[in-house]
């Protein structure tokens, strides 16, 4: 999976935890809890869905390393399989 296609799945996921927002204009070192204004509860939702689309086990020592679009993208592209 390329970054592209990557970034296509956690948009996706990330519009169905806050549709209202805009994901498309996130930098990749942007926080995303604020820039798209969701709480704790939504961010492990956000994990939560990534693991389910993508089936990469996200501990939650890890929740803390996955604050940006950029950290999320190499985290995942380092677990799923090439």
């Amino acid at each position: 999976m390329n970054e592209a296609d990557l970034e296509n799945v956690i948009f996706g996921v990330l519009k169905q935890i806050a549709p209202d927002a805009s994901p498309a204009t996130l930098e990749p070192d942007d926080n995303l809890r604020e820039a798209l204004d969701i709480d704790s509860f939504d961010h492990l939702n956000f994990l939560i869905g990534l693991n389910e689309k993508l089936g990469v086990d996200i501990p939650e020592s890890d929740y803390g390393k996955l604050n940006t679009l950029k950290q999320v993208i190499e985290y995942l592209k380092a677990r799923i399989p090439a």
